[in-house]
């Protein structure tokens, strides 16, 4: 496994950055979160990282800290979330805000996070909301009605189109609360959704 890289930072951008290391690059997968913290380019950077293996797919994702990466694996361990999803999630709310939300049963917030749908967000406080309760020491509420693993099904493993929108705010400067409640009004009031270029422009006018 791949601990961490430290090394030159060559591009960023809101879901990657390029890093050389002795002459090599290593392009590293990151959310907005670690994006925020990341220096200029051309800078020293140093990130903790994750070596995902798929049959003929090798990707490196990377964190800016360690609660950001354990709070991945914590996701990824997580029936139907593989990493890109984990990685929407992480983009959305800080690991905080995230185990919070889970632990008391906060639907509506988990579903807000780019990424995140409702079969999704339900999964994620059965099965890590005693784990996240011991660790923030939150107690647990009671659930609003029982759910069944069996009756979840899959859920898509991709960005949709609000987590794009959000990203592309986020790249554009707008902090990534500001850029998510921007989404969020729009949505509101085109329930029938956009296409990603049309929610961005609707978006800007609430900016």
């Amino acid at each position: 496994m791949i601990e961490f890289i430290s090394g030159t930072l060559v591009s960023k951008n809101p879901t990657s950055v390029v890093v050389e290391a002795n002459g090599v690059g290593y392009k590293i997968l990151i959310s907005v979160t670690t994006y925020q913290k990341l220096p200029s380019k051309n800078e020293n950077c140093k990130l903790l990282t994750y070596f995902h293996v798929r049959e003929q797919e090798q990707t490196l994702y990377g964190f800016s800290s360690e609660e950001e990466r354990s709070l991945f694996l914590q996701l990824t361990s997580v029936s139907g979330i593989g990493p890109k999803l984990a990685q929407g999630a992480l983009s959305g709310a800080t690991p905080r805000e995230l185990k919070k939300a889970v632990v008391l049963n906060d639907i509506k917030y988990l579903t807000s996070i780019p990424g995140v749908g409702k079969k999704t967000a339900q999964r994620l406080v059965v099965e890590l909301k005693e784990k996240f309760s011991k660790e923030t020491g939150i107690p647990i509420a009671e659930l609003e009605e029982s759910y069944s693993l069996e009756t979840f099904g899959e859920e898509n493993d991709t960005f949709s189109e609000s987590s794009e929108a959000v990203l592309a705010l986020v790249s554009l400067g707008y902090s990534r609360q500001v850029a998510t409640s921007a989404i969020h009004r729009v949505l509101k009031a085109h329930p029938e959704g956009l296409a990603v270029s049309e929610l961005i422009k609707r978006a800007l006018r609430h900016t």
